[in-house]
């Protein structure tokens, strides 16, 4: 396994990390297979765990906490708030209010008295940063966490937190996760040399994306998986974004084969090769899943082969620019990027 610093934290990591996601009902897994895949990954020399507390709401960090009982010194522990742990329009976003309350719930499903990564699972757009900020930088000088840090922030949010942070002198954040894959190369355009410029740590997920660079997905085969029922949107080969991966999943396939690698060694050691990533989440749902990600613990790409990635997906390009979890919100809600008050659609009014 190959270790990097995690920013400038001084904190060694493993260049694949694993994530928790799949752990309880959202991936049908036990906790027997649970405990199974963190013996598993733990002895693969992976030292680093990633969950939330939104995960089969608690579930994933409940089974986290039991795989790791008596070990628990082992690994850098990360888990994420913000995102609804229920219809309460105040159990969700980024307050001091619900900060302060869901780190103890998510230490409590866990079994522990800290966390080594608390991260911000979104941007919440209704909270300041001094306010999430100050929060975070209290809960840290508690002891309750270690460091702190966004997932999936818009490169201008990261960099507005780190203003934020210095201008009213308290800890920064100092990772950030976001969703970067070949397939979804849209990050290398902002939220990478971002990450650069300010000394991020980066520990990105999806680097399967979704399961199309798994090896699983090819033309002419069945795609029917258990994540195409939850989001059958993203597999549905009639949306012309879907089709642009399957076209380049095809050529992929063949760099990999005259590489000599598996898609997920292809897939894995793209991501851990940008100078910005200090490790990939991957994010298995049985131990065969595991068993072929840990296949790409040593996988450095060559730069031939790099070079070829390029030509078949262009660098900063998202092949389903929809499916940006981190586009500011005016580009989705268009309530938001239109003055109140306008007129009928065609009819404007004076200013």
């Amino acid at each position: 396994m190959l270790y990097r610093t995690l920013g400038r934290t001084g904190v060694q990591v493993s260049a694949l990390a694993l994530g928790a996601m799949n752990f309880g009902s959202i991936g049908r897994t036990t906790q027997d297979e649970a405990t199974a895949m963190v013996d598993a990954a733990l002895e693969a020399g992976i030292n680093l765990i990633d969950t939330a507390d939104w995960y089969s709401t608690g579930g994933s960090e409940e089974m986290v906490g039991k795989a790791l009982a008596g070990r628990r010194d082992d690994v850098v522990l990360a888990t994420k708030a913000s995102m609804p742990m229920s219809d309460d329009p105040n159990h969700r976003g980024a307050s001091r209010r619900w900060l302060v309350a869901e780190l103890d719930h998510s230490l409590r499903r866990l079994g522990v008295d800290h966390v080594d990564l608390y991260q911000i699972h979104r941007w919440d757009p209704a909270t300041s940063d001094e306010e999430t900020l100050s929060a975070l930088t209290d809960l840290q000088r508690a002891g309750k966490i270690r460091y702190f840090g966004s997932s999936t922030f818009p490169a201008y949010r990261i960099v507005e937190a780190q203003w934020a942070a210095r201008e009213h002198r308290l800890s920064r954040y100092v990772t950030e996760q976001p969703s970067y894959s070949i397939l979804q190369r849209g990050a290398e355009a902002h939220v990478l040399p971002v990450a650069q410029e300010h000394g991020l740590g980066v520990l990105a997920w999806s680097p399967l994306a979704s399961g199309w660079l798994s090896g699983a997905v090819r033309a002419g085969r069945d795609i029917t998986t258990h994540r195409s029922t939850v989001l059958p949107q993203r597999f549905d080969l009639s949306r012309p974004s879907n089709q642009a991966r399957m076209d380049a999943v095809e050529r992929l396939a063949v760099v990999a084969e005259e590489a000599g690698l598996t898609m997920i060694q292809l897939a894995l050691g793209f991501v851990t090769a940008h100078p910005a990533v200090t490790s990939a989440i991957i994010g298995p749902r049985t131990m065969d899943h595991l068993r072929s990600q840990l296949a790409a613990a040593q996988t450095v790409l060559t730069a031939d082969v790099l070079d070829a990635i390029d030509t078949i997906v262009a660098p900063g390009v998202d092949l389903a620019p929809e499916e940006k979890v981190d586009a500011p919100p005016a580009l989705l809600d268009p309530s938001l990027r239109r003055r109140h008050g306008a007129g009928p659609a065609g009819v404007g009014t004076a200013p």
